[in-house]
């Protein structure tokens, strides 16, 4: 399997202008997120996706290769699918790899690509891990506060998503087990070339929405998610979006060290 990594990176964030250009402990955001990507073992590219010539430039400071992408791709998603496009030679999958996930840890990424080195017919993969009971009481009092904050997964035993929700999915009507069956999501996607052309060719579904979850059209159009449950061995998940994130982030580095040296 020829497996890329592409990272969307858009300058005009609404709350955070030129955001993959911020520092984050005296290194650039998007810096971060390219040297996560380049520690992946199995990968035979790593791509910036933008639509800004700016960012272009900074990838290109510290050796990245950027394709530029419309500024109308309405998700990450779709600007990865217009980077692949781009691509000379079109890779078998690509997972996408957020530019604002910058704690994301490398072995996390490299769990999706060994899914496709594994089974060449995985259409597509994502990740989530299973909670404590600890994590799950602590998802129940944010739910509280914040409704909309985290996503949850089920699956079958197979490993095939069966439903995300914003929601706490399963609902524990028992609770009598030594580990919840919960599990929440982790927004990292990988796509088999031919089925993220499916996905960008389909409508909006209803229930993609109603929980305003995109990964929710593969699964009503039936294209089948394998999930990958992934243990960040402590590490602390968190990602930029606003700047009252980046001391928050900065804190966590310093006290976790860095994820790659």
């Amino acid at each position: 399997m020829d497996v890329a990594i592409v990272i969307p990176a858009r300058f005009g964030s609404r709350r955070l202008p030129g955001k993959p250009m911020v520092k984050i402990a005296g290194k650039s955001l998007l810096n971060r997120i390219y040297a996560i990507a380049k520690a992946v073992t199995g990968v035979s590219q790593v791509y910036i996706a933008t639509d800004d010539a700016r960012v272009a430039e900074h990838a290109a400071s510290f050796g990245a290769t950027a394709l530029m992408t419309s500024p109308d791709c309405p998700t990450g998603t779709d600007r990865v699918h217009a980077a692949l496009q781009q691509m000379s030679q079109r890779p078998d999958a690509v997972v996408n790899l957020q530019g604002d996930a910058v704690l994301t840890p490398p072995w996390v990424v490299q769990a999706l690509v060994d899914a496709f080195h594994a089974d060449p017919k995985v259409g597509m993969v994502t990740a989530a891990v299973r909670c404590s009971w600890q994590q799950y009481r602590e998802i129940e009092e944010l739910k509280a506060q914040s409704p909309t904050s985290g996503t949850l997964v089920t699956m079958d035993k197979f490993g095939r998503a069966l439903y995300f929700s914003k929601a706490i999915i399963p609902y524990l009507r028992i609770r009598d087990f030594d580990v919840p069956p919960v599990h929440r999501h982790i927004g990292i996607y990988g796509y088999a070339a031919d089925t993220l052309q499916q996905l960008s060719s389909l409508e909006q579904t209803p229930l993609e929405v109603a929980e305003q979850l995109e990964q929710l059209r593969a699964l009503e159009n039936g294209i089948p998610i394998k999930v990958v449950v992934v243990d960040y061995q402590g590490r602390t998940h968190g990602s930029v979006d606003a700047p009252e994130d980046i001391p928050f982030i900065e804190a966590i580095i310093a006290r976790e060290g860095e994820l790659v040296a």
